[in-house]
């Protein structure tokens, strides 16, 4: 497959980057933004031999994408807030039996049914907290069409590498706006393909025992060999158990194969932040208002720079702490009430000189919003 240049929907983008990155189990509900992932999968997947199937509702999507992953398939599902709220429950399933899939979640306004229509960046805390109990999650974002593609590989790429749930959390806005896509050529972006294991029929087989590179080697479910899948607390066979050294184990293992990588897996881009001071941090399609007001304050001679994150979670504390070490102000720019906000005050050594700079209306936060909150705070004296 050679390079293509594509005008692209930033959902599109997303949809060409699963079956690059080898997608070929897809579920889903139809709901507004996700949709067209789902739309343009039933239409592209079964010509390649790939599944696609439309389901009665996001708890079965995702159940369906748990069950597919586990037969040896790259499975992923797409949907928006509500959908999302509804998939929690498998969502801890597939954390805790440690199976691989990806899960996009368009984001829209909220809570309920919300702004369906419209831009939010409200999901981030579900993104991290949504399921119940202990867990550690790996969720990505992008800001313009090129880096949807590249993010959504690489969540395909991390959740087989940590046999783990990946999610990738768009917006609306990135969602729905055109703009220029190139398609890598084949080969172009590296895949990790699921590690299975060289056991042959009939040796013991370990499902939850890690190697010492922290990887679990699978077994496709229904082929040569047999073993239990529980969401309860189980050992290395997958059979439950409730003795305390094993389940203090892996829940250290679930959380700490993710929290203990937290910079190795930290996906960021920086602008002009060699001399900035003023930094501005924000993620998703709000970056791309922070990079227009960061270059043209440039160009009237203000240091400010861009902080730009691609991987919430696990929160890239110590790279944030670092990067934002010698800014006399950094200003969050997202569109919810300050949930990355709390998370940068959390990681800098100084939180007073974090600001934030919002909206949580549905519109898009623009330049002159964000250029009415440094007015703001340069009139504090910062």
């Amino acid at each position: 497959m050679s390079k293509q240049i594509k005008f692209v929907q930033g959902n599109e983008a997303c949809m060409e980057a699963a079956l690059y990155a080898g997608l070929n189990f897809f579920a889903g509900y139809p709901i507004t933004p996700s949709s067209e992932i789902a739309e343009l999968l039933a239409t592209r997947l079964p010509p390649t031999g790939g599944k696609f199937i439309q389901m009665e509702d996001e708890i079965s999507s995702i159940c369906a994408i748990i069950g597919a992953s586990l037969t040896g398939n790259k499975a992923m599902t797409a949907t928006s807030g509500p959908g999302f709220s509804l998939m929690q429950e498998g969502l801890g399933y597939a954390i805790m039996a440690e199976i691989p899939c990806v899960i996009v979640n368009v984001m829209r306004g909220g809570p309920s049914t919300g702004i369906p229509t419209h831009g939010s960046q409200g999901d981030v805390y579900q993104a991290r907290w949504g399921t119940h109990g202990d867990h550690s999650i790996i969720a990505l974002t992008a800001s313009n069409h090129q880096d949807v593609f590249a993010m959504t590989v690489e969540a395909f790429n991390l959740a087989e590498t940590y046999r783990t749930p990946v999610i990738l959390l768009l917006d609306e806005t990135v969602g729905h706006m055109r703009e220029k896509l190139t398609v890598p050529e084949e080969g172009e972006l590296p895949l990790v393909q699921r590690l299975r294991t060289a056991l042959p029929s009939g040796v013991d087989y370990h499902p939850y025992l890690p190697r010492e590179d922290g990887r679990l080697p699978m077994s496709d479910f229904g082929d040569v060999h047999r073993y239990n899948v529980t969401g309860l607390y189980h050992d290395m066979w997958g059979f439950p158990s409730s003795d305390p050294r094993i389940v203090h184990g892996l829940i250290r293992h679930l959380v700490d194969k993710l929290e203990n990588r937290a910079t190795e897996l930290a996906r960021y881009k920086e602008f002009y932040l060699d001399d900035a001071d003023r930094i501005l941090l924000s993620y998703g399609s709000a970056a791309r208002s922070a990079l227009h007001i960061v270059k043209n304050r440039r160009k009237r001679g203000e240091k400010l720079g861009l902080l730009e994150l691609q991987t919430l979670w696990p929160f890239p504390t110590e790279i944030v702490r670092e990067k934002c070490a010698d800014a006399r102000a950094v200003i969050v720019v997202e569109m919810n009430v300050g949930q990355v906000l709390h998370e940068v005050k959390a990681a800098v050594d100084n939180p007073e000189k974090v600001f934030l700079a919002n909206r949580i209306d549905g519109v898009f936060i623009t330049p002159t919003d964000i250029h009415n909150i440094l007015r703001l705070i340069q009139g504090k004296g910062v």
